[in-house]
């Protein structure tokens, strides 16, 4: 989207990118981007919003997005621009917000075939 001043604005967060600056898919605030047409070539326009992040087997990085109109999941390089904040942020969730309850990870590797033993004391 454009401002009267020709520069790009991001519709989720708001930054303000410059013209001239190279073309980009992404937000480099909040990694946000706009889905332009989904698989099958339709338009979308729905929000991408960063869901994770992986490592290609080249070693570079990309953002996983997740469109919230359609669903589809897509990827974007990450950029020398792109706020390391956001990145670390959206990279460390699964670690901080695990899948599943932790007070129960006992008795979950006990159900998987562990010992249950997870180094922890026993109250």
């Amino acid at each position: 989207m454009k401002d009267q001043n020709n520069s790009c604005v991001c519709p989720e967060c708001g930054w303000i990118l410059p013209e001239g600056r190279r073309h980009r898919n992404h937000c480099p605030n909040c990694l946000a981007g706009v889905h332009m047409e989904d698989s099958e070539g339709y338009d979308c326009g729905g929000i991408l919003e960063p869901i994770g992040v992986w490592v290609r087997e080249d070693w570079s990085w990309e953002i996983l997005q997740r469109c919230r109109t359609c669903g589809e999941i897509l990827s974007a390089p990450l950029t020398d621009d792109d706020s390391r904040i956001k990145i670390l942020s959206i990279a460390s969730k699964p670690l901080s917000s695990p899948p599943f309850p932790v007070e129960r990870l006992e008795e979950l590797t006990k159900i998987m075939g562990g010992s249950g033993h997870t180094g922890g004391k026993n109250i």
